[in-house]
């Protein structure tokens, strides 16, 4: 185990501010799905790593032609190849819709095993395309910021900022969408009662088109920055497919605002785990994932219909 004597508590909040943004925007997508589609997508993981990969594609495309080029301390091409991911993985699972799951037109417990099936098909395309070794997105390597470094003895990277304000951006983009505006409104209409929703004159089938794209866009955009924050693997997406799920469950499963909540508590857990060892609890980053799932099992014995859950 690293010893831990010394580091700053607060990098562990930064560490963990970051590891938030990314399983948030995941979140998002999955309770999306559950609320309107009203099935738990267990390919939802394997989008992360279609729109990594997507974004990961255009690289040597877009990176010589805006070589030099520095936005925020990172290379803008960085930006444009994940609104290609992003675009990659919108049409990836709007094609799934209408190929795979609308010609189904089955229960819940069908399209959660399709969604199995649907999952191991894009790592399988992932693993023919870009075979099984990890890779980078070939960012250069930006030291911490100065100025955070002197003020706050914290490490805080460029790329860091990017990913929390990018975030930020993306969730604040998806709220105005939900409380501003008709589609908002008929997301949430759908997503309520879908048969009153229909009677009332809601084309429901678009709604739920408009629900793959969103949750489509923001799976890519956690893909993404989970690549740049580690590698890009074909197993990336599901390696954390049960932290989402954990995050969406304590949020309050179908509750779009509760898997933002749930996300961010849960990633916060994850990364400040090693803080144990610095008050002599021999629990290292080995057991983050456990200890985020104890306490969300803890948070769910208090409340079972999880933080932002209806009683029913």
């Amino acid at each position: 185990m690293i010893p831990l004597q010394g580091l700053n508590p607060f990098q562990f909040v930064v560490n963990g501010l970051v590891f938030s943004s990314i399983i948030v925007l995941a979140s998002i997508g999955l309770s999306l799905v559950y609320s309107i589609a009203d099935f738990a997508n267990f390919a939802h993981g394997d989008t992360l790593t279609v729109g990594a990969f997507g974004a990961l594609a255009a690289v040597p495309v877009v990176a010589p032609a805006m070589e030099g080029i520095v936005l925020f301390g990172l290379p803008v091409w960085l930006f444009v190849v994940l609104l290609v991911g992003m675009v990659v993985a919108a049409a990836v699972v709007v094609l799934t819709e209408y190929v795979v799951y609308r010609p189904l037109d089955a229960g819940s417990i069908e399209l959660l095993i399709t969604s199995i099936g649907v999952a191991l098909s894009y790592r399988a395309v992932v693993f023919l395309l870009f075979g099984t070794e990890p890779q980078r997105y070939g960012v250069p390597r930006a030291g911490p910021i100065p100025e955070i470094r002197e003020a706050l003895n914290l490490a805080v990277t460029p790329r860091q900022v990017a990913v929390v304000l990018s975030a930020v951006v993306l969730v604040g983009a998806l709220h105005f969408v939900l409380q501003y505006t008709t589609l908002g409104r008929k997301m949430r209409a759908t997503a309520d009662d879908p048969n009153l929703a229909r009677v009332s004159g809601i084309r429901t089938r678009e709604v739920i088109l408009a629900m793959w794209i969103i949750g489509g866009v923001l799976a890519a955009a956690g893909g993404v920055f989970l690549g740049l924050e580690t590698l890009v693997r074909p197993r990336m997406g599901f390696d954390i497919l049960l932290i989402v799920f954990a995050a969406v469950i304590l949020g309050g499963i179908g509750s779009v605002y509760g898997a933002m909540l749930g996300g961010f508590v849960i990633g916060m857990l994850y990364e400040l785990t090693p803080m144990f060892s610095m008050v002599g609890v021999p629990i290292g980053s080995e057991y983050a994932e456990a200890v985020a799932f104890l306490i969300m099992v803890a948070i769910l014995l208090v409340r079972p219909s999880g933080i932002m859950g209806e009683t029913t």
